[in-house]
């Protein structure tokens, strides 16, 4: 008998499933640093604890992005070690923050299947919850996932979710004691605040970071993604295929330049990897803010924005047949939390 994993099949899923995804991985401050030298994140928020502290919290978390590639990284042996495409994310929140110390753990619950016209792959759509040594939800998320087929044969009753278009403002969670009224625009980099972004402003984020296969192979590992297009040059026709959550931080990272103070991101209403971004690839990005609101907080707000990564020339999102075009990596709605 066979004691490998080959990983579920579109056929191995059912709607209401519900998946405990192994290994719950400690995290400490070494990640922060690793983190940090992967991408050019500079977010004083999550830098500095003296920052931290001023802004009410007891230290710096860690980044928001590692808590999710944390637990995005636990689901991979369950829901995409077979995928073709990652397609999708809606109905992101982060719930409460990481520290240095915790242990995260993933579950995923599937809520939608529907197979492909070609009989040889289908369409996933899982919840998937990190919950940290007490239980805590920190994160909660709906992605969609391109799985193959073990062997043509009869589809599964379809099924799909109806996704919210975005979190609304009022269901986001501002972390406990988040104060921004003391906040020191000085030390954070840029002097803009909430009220000086417009609706429709699109920013250019001027930046590029050329991606090193060796970079990427280190940040996959090190959120323990297993798939198999990230490592072996054979899985795939063109090459190792950069994990499109190493794209999301590297646009994260390059928009500080015209958003240093957008400092949490505390939902994610959608995503889509529009195209595939291999080594050599160059990613530069631009934002569009969508939206803006106040919290309950003492001196938070929120911005809602769309963040572009595009690779070599090319002008435009989508074509007339609302397809992305080919120079477009990501396109990331979101919102981040940023002074009043």
């Amino acid at each position: 008998m066979t004691k490998t994993n080959p990983g579920r099949f579109f056929e191995d899923y059912r709607v209401g499933q519900v998946i405990g995804h192994a290994v719950p991985r400690t995290v400490g401050a070494g990640e922060r640093a690793l983190y940090h030298a992967l991408y050019p994140a500079r977010g004083a928020l999550y830098s500095s604890d003296e920052f931290a502290r001023a802004c009410g919290l007891s230290a710096a978390p860690l980044d928001d992005l590692i808590a999710f590639h944390v637990v995005f990284g636990k689901t991979v042996p369950d829901i995409s070690l077979n995928a073709v495409a990652n397609l999708g994310y809606a109905e992101g929140r982060w719930l409460a923050p990481v520290w240095p110390g915790d242990t995260l753990r993933a579950t995923s619950q599937v809520i939608g299947l529907k197979q492909n016209s070609n009989g040889k792959t289908g369409v996933v759509w899982v919840r998937t919850t990190g919950l940290n040594q007490h239980g805590t939800a920190v994160l909660s998320y709906v992605r969609w996932v391109m799985v193959r087929r073990r062997a043509e044969g009869a589809a599964p009753e379809t099924v799909v979710p109806d996704l919210a278009g975005a979190v609304a403002a009022d269901d986001l969670a501002v972390p406990n004691g988040l104060d921004f009224t003391t906040y020191d625009f000085a030390l954070a980099g840029e002097p803009y605040r909430l009220g000086d972004y417009a609706v429709g402003e699109v920013i250019d984020h001027v930046d590029g970071v050329t991606v090193e296969e060796a970079e990427h192979m280190l940040a996959t590992r090190l959120w323990q993604n297993t798939a198999k297009v990230h490592f072996d040059v054979t899985a795939r026709d063109g090459g190792r295929l950069i994990y499109g959550g190493h794209v999301i931080s590297l646009a994260r990272a390059l928009s500080f330049n015209g958003l240093a103070n957008a400092q949490m991101i505390v939902a994610l209403n959608g995503g889509a990897h529009a195209n595939p971004c291999v080594a050599g690839d160059t990613v530069r990005a631009w934002s569009q803010v969508l939206d803006t609101a106040v919290t309950a907080a003492p001196g938070v707000g929120a911005i809602r924005l769309r963040t572009v990564a595009v690779k070599g020339a090319g002008e435009g999102l989508k074509d007339s047949a609302g397809r992305y075009r080919p120079h477009v990596l990501l396109d990331l709605d979101y919102w981040a939390l940023i002074p009043v």
